[in-house]
């Protein structure tokens, strides 16, 4: 689909304000019905607060990530049968709903990403099974019925943070024998080819310094892309799936408009249903954190989202926006191969802190590279 943006017309734009009208988030009005539906300022005002609700990109154009979130928040559990489709899985966040009272019922125990995955489907078999239904994985009246018996009456925790945190404790606090996938950008949509080229060969230097040091510690990586391709962000997840690692992570920088817009900023799954991958989470804040202590980038913070990336990754993932080409300062640090060097550094030790947990760690910006490989030697070595 073509992107929408502020003063488009036309059928697209009214299946737009559609949803957002039936969200809460426009008002029902004439212009709804019009015949030549306007993106106007309100449109783009509630398309802003939909984004940001959703833990998206704020910028007020209906993309197809947006677009998508969009229709899926349309749904609500029971208008429609849920079934698991391979090819093309449903989502929505009628799927949200069904997985939230699975993971109440002590059946499911993943996130609650609105997507209606192999977990879900066995989920659902497994509560059909225990409750005397045929355990076909759809859901339908009879099921839905079932699940509205309970679903008042039973509530839980969240198993997948349970279950995240116990296989990182269960690895041990070596890091040799763990599993990395490293996603280097290559660019992105808005930005011009000399920026997108230049995005893209630093993003690669960068993950080739990490896998370096990673290596040099005993890990395994493996990259998301080959050299010269620009593979979806959705690509880029399946191909990690297919490597059954431990981590993913994923690196980027940007170009804006505005030059002074500047920074470093770490970003792990999490949504507006209450689920959030909580290992993402701790690794992302490890690596603000080591990065800003290293570095001149300012800090930005750290951030849940829902980008396909983080979302249909299914081991824990980062994203690390290493600042702004448009802005001279990041510019500068990002084209200094010893800041890059620096940067991969950072995000090992980070990495070596969350399987850690705690226990015998250093301050923030302290542990050093000769100390981490000691550590490791150590390590294997009783």
């Amino acid at each position: 689909m073509r992107v929408l943006r502020l003063g488009d017309h036309g059928s697209a734009v009214a299946e737009i304000r559609a949803y957002l009208t039936e969200l809460g988030l426009l008002a029902d009005d004439d212009a709804l019905h019009a015949a030549d539906p306007t993106f106007d300022a309100a449109t783009d005002h509630a398309v802003r607060a939909f984004q940001q609700e959703r833990r998206l990109l704020v910028d007020g154009l209906v993309g197809p990530e947006t677009y998508q979130v969009l229709r899926a928040a349309s749904y609500r559990l029971g208008s429609r049968v849920l079934s698991y489709q391979l090819s093309a899985p449903m989502t929505g966040d009628d799927i949200a709903e069904l997985q939230t009272r699975l993971l109440n019922l002590g059946f499911y125990t993943g996130l609650a990403d609105g997507k209606y995955g192999e977990l879900t489907y066995s989920a659902l078999q497994q509560f059909q099974s225990d409750f005397g239904l045929t355990p076909d994985g759809i859901c339908g009246p009879k099921t839905l019925r079932s699940l509205e018996l309970l679903g008042t009456r039973v509530t839980g925790g969240s198993p997948h943070r349970i279950h995240e945190v116990e296989r990182v404790r269960d690895s041990g606090p070596q890091l040799s024998g763990k599993r990395i996938v490293i996603d280097p950008g290559s660019g992105s949509s808005d930005m011009s080819a000399a920026d997108a080229e230049l995005a893209s060969a630093i993003m690669w230097d960068l993950a080739s310094l990490l896998e370096g040091k990673m290596a040099a510690a005993g890990m395994e990586t493996y990259l998301s892309r080959a050299a010269g391709q620009s593979p979806t962000d959705a690509e880029r997840a399946r191909t990690a799936n297919s490597f059954d690692a431990d981590l993913m992570i994923s690196l980027r920088c940007a170009t804006y408009s505005n030059p002074a817009a500047h920074g470093v900023a770490t970003f792990a799954f999490g949504n507006s249903h209450g689920s959030h991958s909580t290992i993402g989470r701790s690794l992302a804040g490890f690596v603000q954190r080591e990065i800003v202590a290293r570095t001149p980038l300012q800090d930005c913070r750290s951030h849940e989202r829902t980008w396909e990336i983080l979302r249909l990754t299914r081991m824990p993932a980062v994203q690390i926006d290493l600042g702004y080409l448009s802005n001279f300062g990041d510019s500068a640090i990002l084209s200094d191969p010893h800041q890059r060097d620096t940067i991969a550094y950072a995000i090992l030790v980070a990495v070596k802190r969350l399987y850690l947990l705690g226990k015998n760690d250093q301050p923030t910006g302290t542990y050093t590279f000769a100390e981490l490989l000691a550590a490791e030697q150590n390590s294997l070595a009783r």
